[in-house]
């Protein structure tokens, strides 16, 4: 089964989400197939992507992620400044983490070491947390996307409460991912 691990968050931020997807849209003349908007609904600030793993697997990644969770107080995160991955034609757009991302760091940086102790690779990118708005499809899109998210730089779209870590199973469909929570952890 195809697992990652996030923080969930909350529905004022999910509505935040969607009213900003809807402005850079109207904002970029670009055609609909260029661009997948991700549902707001299916956004969430993912910490780690283990991939495929075997069923059996699932209880002791469970097992970490509430050892690592009952280790950090929960914290506030500031959802701010809209960026891209890609450079001169992006080819994801994202918001990103602001004050409190220390914490976000901190709370990655445990997981992903003992995910590794477990023997789960580590991850060779540097962590940037983020919630993604679109992935893009055609280059000449992504061009116009990275230049709008300049005007954007000093966005802050709210705070988020971080006050749990989630294990979730992804099943990739023709009509999207459908994801169901594995487990739910409490950060103290």
């Amino acid at each position: 089964m195809r697992v990652f691990i996030a923080i969930d968050i909350d529905e004022e931020i999910r509505a935040a989400l969607g009213d900003l997807q809807q402005q850079l849209q109207s904002k970029v003349d670009i055609k609909k197939g260029d661009v997948k908007w991700v549902n707001p609904q299916n956004i969430h600030l993912t910490l780690k992507f283990l991939g495929e793993i075997e069923g059996e697997k699932v209880v002791e990644v469970c097992s970490i992620v509430k050892e690592v969770a009952g280790r950090h107080k929960s914290f506030e995160l500031d959802i701010q400044t809209v960026g891209c991955f890609g450079g001169r034609s992006a080819r994801v757009l994202w918001v990103g983490a602001g004050e409190g991302k220390d914490n976000l760091l901190g709370l990655q940086k445990d997981l992903e070491q003992q995910l590794a102790l477990a023997g789960w690779p580590k991850e060779k990118r540097g962590f940037s947390g983020h919630l993604t708005l679109c992935r893009v499809r055609n280059p000449r899109a992504g061009v116009k996307l990275a230049a709008v998210s300049e005007d954007y730089r000093d966005f802050k779209l709210g705070t988020l409460q971080a006050d749990s870590v989630s294990v979730y199973q992804s099943q990739l469909t023709p009509t999207g991912p459908i994801y169901t929570v594995l487990g739910n952890y409490k950060l103290q």
